[in-house]
């Protein structure tokens, strides 16, 4: 478990060096602290959070961090145009977005 955890950590900071190149996805994945695996489905204790290097890759999340999915916590993820009630925490697929639990 040491190993993946290290091996994860290093594609991490492999992910998070800056390029003019990296598609639009993989930016959107990094920024929600996500890591592209090359399988179509995430290994424990991750889960998937879209798509990576132009939808060749899956973005999967952490579970057992502090960054869950907006749905995971019972909310919706909503453009920033719509006002929420109440907001909560938790990730949307597109950044600017937000988590409502109330609209």
């Amino acid at each position: 478990m040491k190993l993946f955890c290290l091996m994860a950590f290093l594609l991490f900071l492999l992910q998070a060096v800056p390029g003019k190149g990296m598609p639009k996805d993989t930016l959107r994945c990094v920024g929600s602290h996500g890591f592209c695996f090359h399988s179509k489905s995430c290994p424990e204790p991750f889960a998937a959070f879209g798509t990576c290097s132009r939808r060749q890759k899956t973005c999967c999340i952490d579970t057992t961090s502090n960054f869950h999915t907006c749905q995971d916590e019972g909310g919706h993820c909503v453009p920033p145009e719509i006002k929420c009630l109440q907001e909560q925490v938790g990730l949307c697929p597109h950044r600017e977005w937000k988590c409502c639990t109330e609209l």
